[in-house]
């Protein structure tokens, strides 16, 4: 199985993130700050649903962060896991507040509302697998975390703890590697991130240098391959691994 994980900076690279999924053709994708609009043609941000019909995509699990106006719209901006097998179930767990709705990008742009972990389960050839995908709790003045990203990382810890077989948790956490809340993390997962010695998950669309986005497998999983791609398509870089 192939996983994808990528933070699409709200789709602002349509093409090439419509490119990069179709070329690298993962079973699975995991994404963070992706747009969804209410009847598609959103014609400034990728859509969701726009995106899911270009890469052939069957099954979506959507999760919203907030939601603004958008034209005489109400677009929702959130997380997403695409999958072309069926998912045997899915869930949500809010590990910061609920979505806030109405949201103003001027006056709540830092705003960390809506911060859920995602959970779907697939049916592979050896039982179950957790798919976990995250966008995690955002400190402007830096990616070393707090008190508050120490709760809400051990609320997914102690959720990983409670399920029964192999998990693959993906996501953009805004944290480094060593932080104490994502070792909290590392302690009970993989973190292909940091066993590879990875300096950055950015790009240079940004100013930032840090590696903040992962994929985490729990320790049976044999991966065969864990890649970070090189490819202009978010401010942040995209993610894959196969085992």
């Amino acid at each position: 199985m192939k996983i994808l994980q990528l933070n699409t900076w709200c789709g602002r690279l349509e093409n090439q993130i419509v490119n990069l999924l179709k070329h690298e053709n993962a079973d699975v994708v995991c994404l963070q700050e992706i747009v969804q609009v209410p009847g598609g043609k959103s014609f400034f941000f990728l859509d969701l649903e726009e995106l899911q019909k270009a890469c052939s995509y069957e099954y979506t699990h959507f999760t919203s962060s907030r939601s603004f106006r958008y034209m005489k719209r109400v677009a929702t901006w959130g997380n997403a896991i695409l999958s072309r097998q069926s998912f045997l179930e899915t869930d949500d767990t809010y590990v910061y507040t609920e979505p806030i709705k109405d949201f103003d990008f001027l006056h709540d742009r830092l705003t960390n509302a809506g911060r859920a972990l995602q959970h779907a389960v697939v049916e592979t050839s050896t039982g179950n697998l957790h798919i976990l995908n995250h966008h995690g709790h955002h400190l402007p003045e830096h990616k070393n975390g707090d008190g508050e990203t120490m709760r809400q990382c051990g609320m997914i810890a102690d959720y990983i703890k409670s399920l029964q077989g192999p998990v693959v948790l993906c996501g953009d956490f805004n944290l480094v590697p060593d932080s104490p809340s994502i070792e909290l993390i590392n302690k009970i997962l993989v973190n292909h991130v940091k066993e590879r010695g990875v300096l950055t998950t950015r790009t240079p669309l940004t100013h930032k240098t840090e590696a903040c986005d992962y994929i985490f497998t729990s320790p049976d999983i044999e991966v065969k391959n864990f890649q970070v791609l090189d490819d202009i398509v978010s401010d942040h870089k995209a993610l894959t691994i196969e085992f």
